[in-house]
């Protein structure tokens, strides 16, 4: 891999994740250089913003992207659209040999969780990162899975309205949804389920997550708290603000009170709360949108692997 040399890459969407995940590539990257923002209002902020950062844009699309005249450069291209849209910008990048990052809850690709599983999908033509809740809440499953068996796995992703631009909302189905999913194919769980709550607070508050899990009754206390400590230090090493609010813990469910959890039955076992907040780096929005912070890193983080693997080719 030759140093100083950069992967170009597109950004689709100038909303709030697309402009922050562009200022994060200019300004903390070491392998992806901005080729082009993409929108389709020619008077976004971002798109406006994009420009006096020297950035070239585009206002008519990923059609717009494709007659770009340097556009045969761009390898990776990051979505952060909404599902909706997404199904037609990947079948026209994925035409032109372009990797996709998806941002939106389309769910074209795998799954992707940089600190679980970015290795083993390196050559999917498309990554999906699941969602902000998802990105925040699948790591702390997947700890608790890699040492004990996961009934079940609940998340609730509590962020600040604010913070939530027209993609977000238009996407709450989506949301709840794939990020379920995650949590069962990613995070290990047997079954999980996903609540995202739009707290309209003034002034606004960070993001919370909370995860319960229900494991086995013989789960190892000391060997899960460990593994989530574990994972916090890998995803901290690429969202700083991401920590947990109080100490893990843990509640026995016995025999005589048994949990009710649809589609599994009553069940027993050791129940494990935990309780995270992520506050952003404020590149784009202010420091409570950790929500929107969590989402990019974690979409940059996978760039990057990503550039590092074409970069060695």
């Amino acid at each position: 891999m030759k140093d100083g040399v950069r992967v170009p890459v597109a950004i689709i969407g100038s909303g709030n994740i697309g402009t922050d995940l562009m200022i994060k590539v200019l300004r903390t990257s070491k392998h992806l250089s901005m080729g082009a923002l993409v929108g389709i209002d020619p008077a976004s902020d971002g798109l406006a913003r994009a420009k006096r950062m020297g950035v070239p844009t585009t206002d008519q699309g990923v059609d717009g992207l494709v007659k770009m005249p340097h556009f045969k450069d761009i390898r990776i291209a990051f979505d952060a659209t909404s599902a909706g849209a997404h199904a037609r910008h990947n079948e026209v990048l994925q035409r032109h040999g372009v990797q996709v990052i998806d941002l939106t809850p389309a769910a074209i690709g795998p799954y992707v969780v940089p600190v679980v599983n970015i290795d083993s999908n390196l050559k999917s033509p498309n990554l999906n990162m699941v969602s902000c809740g998802g990105q925040a809440t699948i790591p702390m499953v997947r700890a608790v899975s890699r040492v004990t068996k996961v009934h079940y796995g609940e998340i609730v992703a509590s962020i600040a309205s604010k913070s939530a631009g027209p993609g977000t909302r238009a996407n709450i189905d989506e949301f709840t949804d794939t990020t379920a999913k995650g949590i069962v194919s990613v995070g290990g769980a047997a079954r999980g389920k996903a609540l995202i709550i739009l707290n309209p607070a003034e002034p606004p508050l960070m993001m919370r997550n909370t995860v319960f899990c229900l494991a086995e009754a013989s789960a190892d206390e000391a060997a899960i708290r460990a593994s989530i400590n574990d994972m916090l230090g890998k995803v901290q090493a690429y969202v700083p603000g991401y920590r947990l609010k109080q100490e893990v813990q843990f509640d026995r469910i016995p025999a005589e009170r048994p949990l009710n959890v649809p589609g599994l039955g009553k069940l027993t076992g050791l129940k494990v709360s935990i309780f995270l907040e992520v506050e952003g780096a404020a590149h784009y929005l202010p420091s409570y949108a950790g929500n929107l912070d969590i989402m990019t890193s974690a979409a940059l983080a996978t760039g990057e692997r990503l550039a590092v693997t074409k970069l060695a080719a």
